[in-house]
This record gives structure tokens, sequence and C-alpha cells, in this order.
């Protein structure tokens, strides 16, 4: 199994530099480098402080939503421990194709604090729901109340903005049919098996089939506590929005960096929004390629030509590659006290 996971994590690593390299060549290639690294050096660095924090909320949102859902089963755990649950699960997120590495991790780390892991997949299975929820609510949105906005910037973009958003859908979906129907799922689930077995993808295992029903289990609490608690669903809904939003701030603090206006807010967080829903399930770690793709194409009528690639190179840099580094840091923090804490424990015994 160890050997197992060590393959896949290298598998991820390549694919993480390869596609890093390829994005760097695209957008890169055949541009004058020194102008654009004049450009970045003059702007005004008082306005990317704010970028920097506003990661730091980002990341924040997410421990406190994990530390309210955590007290609510009776779980005393501090905010600064949920915060280095937060960091391995954005960094796992985004060196992953798809963001599917995150969970999974954070379950572990959860594990080695004697958290149960059915508690813990819960509290993440609601954390993801309700992620892509405000995902969805605000492509939906901006489809329908912001025709103007529509018309006048994701022209150009409009098929790969419906694609991403038909397959975010198609997951909240899933997911929503995972907790509320069960029975549809788990059956769902079995002729899905038995086609695989069919097919002889699968080795057709008898205990497989068992296995698939115990699991429905923890989806059966998922539903019990999102009907219990909506209210406590309505604030977690809140709250990540505002989450996103500050993800989604770092572009326009970048935009004033350079000293530019004519672009409202509210038009440049949306646009950033348009992206992230385009980019959010593509099978690409971060949404590398896709995502700096996309910008030039958006962002053309906001930073103007000359600014274009400067804007791109702070926007992207500080909201995914400043991010990345950030939660590596206290991934690796979690992993340090991770392990002293073991190396403690097996003293003592």
């Amino acid at each position: 199994m160890a050997k197992k996971n060590t393959k896949r994590v290298m598998m991820n690593i390549v694919l993480f530099i390869a596609i890093f390299l390829l994005t760097i060549y695209g957008v890169f290639n055949g541009e004058d480098l020194g102008e654009i690294k004049k450009d970045v050096l003059g702007c005004n660095y008082i306005w990317l402080i704010p970028t920097i924090i506003c990661i730091f909320i980002f990341i924040w949102c997410e421990s406190v939503i994990i530390w309210f859902l955590m007290r609510s089963y009776g779980i005393k755990i501090k905010k600064r421990e949920c915060f280095l649950y937060s960091s391995v699960g954005f960094f796992f997120n985004s060196v992953t194709p798809s963001a599917t590495g995150g969970q999974p991790m954070q379950i572990y780390f959860m594990k080695k604090k004697k958290i149960p892991i059915p508690i813990s997949t819960v509290i993440l299975m609601i954390v993801t729901i309700i992620y892509k929820l405000v995902l969805v609510v605000i492509g939906l949105g901006i489809l329908i109340f912001a025709r103007g906005f529509v018309a006048h910037y994701m022209e150009d973009v409009l098929a790969i903005f419906y694609i991403g958003l038909l397959i975010n859908i198609i997951c909240i979906t899933v997911l929503m049919i995972l907790v509320f129907h069960q029975t549809l799922a788990q059956k769902m689930a079995v002729l899905f098996l038995k086609l695989l077995e069919k097919l002889h993808l699968l080795k057709k295992r008898r205990n497989r089939i068992n296995k698939l029903v115990d699991s429905m289990d923890l989806y059966r609490e998922t539903a019990t506590y999102i009907r219990q608690h909506m209210g406590r669903m309505a604030l977690i809904f809140v709250f990540t929005f505002f989450q996103r939003c500050m993800l989604f701030s770092v572009t326009w603090f970048v935009y004033k960096a350079f000293g530019l206006s004519g672009t409202s807010f509210v038009s440049v967080i949306t646009l950033q929004a348009v992206i992230s829903i385009a980019a959010d399930m593509l099978p690409f770690p971060g949404g590398m390629g896709i995502s700096e793709s996309l910008f030039l194409k958006l962002f053309l009528p906001v930073f103007g030509e000359a600014l274009l690639l400067p804007g791109l190179v702070l926007s992207r840099g500080i909201g995914y590659y400043c991010q990345l580094i950030i939660s590596g840091i206290f991934t690796m923090i979690a992993t340090v006290t991770m392990l002293f804490k073991k190396k403690k424990h097996i003293q003592k015994n």
C-alpha cells in the first residue's frame, strides 16, 4: 500500500511539473520578459499587502468552518489545529488533478489526532458540498442576473464556462443524490460496479457490493446532520461565499497596484469567479493552463494589452502559487508536529 501511495505521489509531482512548464512556455513564449519584469517591479507594492491577507483569510475561513462543525459533534479542538488541516487540504488540492487529494490527507491528519474517521468524513463532505454549491450559485447568478456582463466580457469563453458550470452542477447533483437519496445512489452504484465487472474492468468480488452498502452509512449520517442543522448550513454557505470572494479579491488589489481604474470591484471578482467556475473541476492541478488562458481573454479589457501579462503574473502568482507556498509551509508544520508527537508518545511508553 505504501509503495502504491508513493508511486501515486510521484506521478502527481511529475504531472504538476510538466503542466507547470507547459503553462510557462505557452504564456511567455515570444514575449518580452524584461518588459514584463519592469512592469511587475514598477507596481505599487502597498496594494499587494492585502492580497497576502486575503490568502490567509481564505485558508482561515475553512478552518473556522471545520472548527465550528467539530464543536457541534462535541469535539474540542484548537483553531490553530484546524488551520493546519485547512492548509493540508488546500495544498494537496492544488497539486492533484481535479483537487482530489486534499480530503484524504485531511482525514489522515485528523485520524492521527484521534478524530473518528466517520466524523471527519461527514464534516469534510459538508464542507465540499457547500464549497461547490457556492460556486454553482455564483455561476447561475451570473447567467441569470448579469446578461450585460456576460455579453461584454464573456462572449469568447462562454463555451468553456458552460462546460465548467455543467461539470460543477453534475458534481453537486451527484453529492446531493449520495446524501439525500441513498437508495437511488446505492442502486446506481451497484449497477455501475456490475457493469465494470461485466466489461472486465474490475475483477468480480463478492464483498465489494457489501462494502459499498456499508459505506452508504456515511452519506446517511451526512444527510441527517444537514437536515437537523439547516440554520448552521445557511451560516456556513454565507461564510463560504465570503471565503470565495476573498480569493477572487486578489486580482482587484493587483489591478489597483498598477494604478488602474475604470472597472468596478464587483466586475473584477466576478471575472475571477468565471475563471474559477470554468477551471475548478478540470483534470489539471490548480486549473493550470486553462486558468492562465482564460485570464488573458477575460482581463484584456480590464488591464489593457500593456499590463495584461504583468497582471497575470501577480494575480495568478499570488492567488495560486503564493497560496500553494503558504499552505505547503503549514502542511510541513502539521507533518513535523505529527511526527514529533508520535515520537514523544513512543518515548513515553
